[in-house]
């Protein structure tokens, strides 16, 4: 048996003014600007918690022979630049047309946006298909996935993420791989049935650990455990304008269409039933703040829930960290602003220096409605660092990291952490790495929606969701949607 494997992850946020070239996906891979391929590609992601990782040891455990042609991720950002888009699709389809495979492997995320197609995904999987009809196709998507019909019906195999946070990417990889190797094998013949509802889940709503999605990712496992090969429902991505951004299921069953479509239907069911828990309410920022300041215990999280890297944001607004300031709570540490001219500003005055820097602020988002000012920041340098760090787990275990040149300031209140490259905290190692250690902290600012539960969840007293500024504004009213289908819900009630 011979597989090839390869990863194309994006996350697009078309309301976002972060550039995706072809160097974003790359971070974290060394300096050459360019994502990695073959052996480095396999020592890169081997023994890590990704689905690229679960498809080296499957193939490994069915004494495959393997290759990857790239293994490309870049932190959400805009809308992915052509050229960087062609360079990686290029790379793919010239692999699958060398030919001599029994079967393709490919993580990806499944919101790819391009400046040219709505659909990155799908429009892999055509080209894909222009050169190699045959070849069976299985698929890791993530949660987020906006699904579009090419993106399955081009594939035998789909399996989305069942977690968020995401602590399951590499039983995905293992739960696609398995039934892509059984096909091969002539042991399973993958039949899928897939649909959508009208209607956009509040990311903030979206958590596998809270309801309504904890109920409907349990339903899709146990229908796995009765006998579907898979069976995912993805929440989608609401911060993209295309016209499938939205909630959407795909059931896998062996070579039993009625069932798949059976499945699918009750999710989807399920789903609609409770489409109000999947409305965020928000509470206005000083509010936040205020009740945080009197409460007591810690670390208490403070979340800056519009300005998550994860989700396509700035990292650089500071609405929340100044009202943090303003009401003059202690003993904080906040991550993090991106900013790499303040980082190196700081840098050049050193270790013990007091600085004072104008923090943030730096990129202009013309699609959002609210002022984003910098923040003047005063206070000592405390920490110099490269940002490099592997993910403790359990999400993403063993995957390199870069946050690029970093320093902490310390104002006396907050420790400050300044950085060069966007990455969220979903990890504790992203602040042990800055000499942050969090369960010494009485309030932890960070820059995230769902994800810090990962690594950061079972360290937290209490949770206060801050609503600031960003372009992953938890506010749909301040969304312009032009292309998304209409009526859906909760934009349409």
């Amino acid at each position: 048996m011979r597989l090839l494997i390869a990863m194309m992850m994006h996350e697009t946020n078309t309301f976002s003014p972060v550039v995706t070239d072809l160097a974003r996906f790359a971070r974290g891979h060394g300096a050459s600007g360019q994502p990695p391929q073959g052996d480095h590609a396999v020592s890169a992601f081997r023994n890590t918690g990704t689905a690229t990782g679960a498809f080296i040891d499957l193939a490994e455990e069915a004494g495959a022979d393997f290759e990857i042609a790239i293994a490309a991720h870049a932190a959400p950002s805009g809308p992915v630049e052509d050229d960087a888009f062609e360079a990686m699709t290029r790379c793919i389809v010239q692999a699958v047309q060398a030919g001599g495979f029994d079967g393709i492997l490919l993580d990806l995320h499944g919101a790819m946006v391009t400046r040219s197609f709505e659909d990155g995904e799908g429009e892999l999987l055509r080209r894909i298909r222009a050169v190699d009809a045959r070849t069976p196709i299985g698929v890791a998507y993530d949660m987020h996935a906006n699904i579009y019909a090419d993106m399955v019906e081009l594939a035998q195999v789909v399996a989305g993420y069942q977690t968020y946070p995401h602590v399951d990417m590499y039983e995905t990889g293992q739960r696609a791989g398995r039934a892509l190797i059984r096909m091969i094998r002539g042991q399973a013949r993958p039949t899928q049935a897939w649909g959508r509802l009208p209607m956009i889940p509040h990311v903030m709503r979206q958590s596998s650990e809270d309801e309504p999605n904890r109920s409907l990712q349990a339903t899709a496992r146990a229908m796995e455990q009765e006998g579907a090969l898979c069976a995912s429902l993805f929440v989608g991505f609401p911060h993209a304008d295309i016209e499938n951004a939205g909630l959407s299921v795909v059931v896998v069953t062996d070579n039993d269409m009625a069932a798949a479509e059976r499945l699918r239907d009750q999710l989807l069911q399920q789903a609609w039933a409770a489409r109000e828990q999947f409305v965020y309410q928000i509470e206005p920022l000083e509010a936040s703040v205020a009740r945080a300041k009197g409460m007591t215990g810690g670390p208490i999280i403070l979340l800056d829930h519009y300005d998550n890297a994860a989700s396509g944001g700035t990292m650089d607004t500071t609405r929340v960290l100044a009202e943090i300031l303003r009401q003059q709570l202690e003993d904080v540490a906040a991550f993090a602003i991106c900013d790499p001219q303040a980082v190196q500003e700081a840098i050049a005055a050193g270790i013990g220096a007091t600085v004072s820097l104008s923090v943030g602020g730096k990129l202009a988002m013309p699609l959002m409605p609210h002022p984003h000012p910098p923040l003047q920041l005063t206070g000592r340098v405390k920490t110099i660092s490269q940002g490099d760090y592997r993910a403790k787990g359990p999400m993403s275990r063993g995957s390199r990291y870069a946050m690029g040149d970093s320093v902490v300031i310390d104002t006396g209140r907050v420790e400050v952490a300044l950085i060069s490259q966007h990455v969220e905290p979903f990890d504790v190692n992203a602040l042990l790495t800055l000499g942050i250690d969090p369960t010494q902290k009485r309030y932890v600012m960070l820059k995230s929606r769902v994800h810090w539960r990962a690594g950061l969840g079972k360290l937290a007293s209490a949770v206060v969701e801050c609503a600031g500024a960003g372009a992953c504004t938890s506010d749909y009213n301040d969304l312009q949607f032009m292309k998304l289908r209409r009526p859906i819900y909760p934009l349409d009630p």
